[in-house]
């Protein structure tokens, strides 16, 4: 997940210093997956703890 984060901070990077729109997309997109596999994990560990 860490990884994933630094990805999508040098997509962001790249978006500041390009202007590129194709980077923030890419940045985004890589950010809200990330998120997900978050959350995804903590409710396992949740569910775990709570059975």
């Amino acid at each position: 997940m860490l990884l994933l984060l630094l990805a999508a901070a040098v997509l962001f990077a790249f978006y500041a210093g390009t202007g590129q729109a194709h980077y923030r997309r890419y940045g985004l997109i890589t950010l809200k997956w990330t998120l997900i596999a978050a959350f995804a994990f903590f409710a396992v560990l949740i569910v775990e703890q709570l059975g």
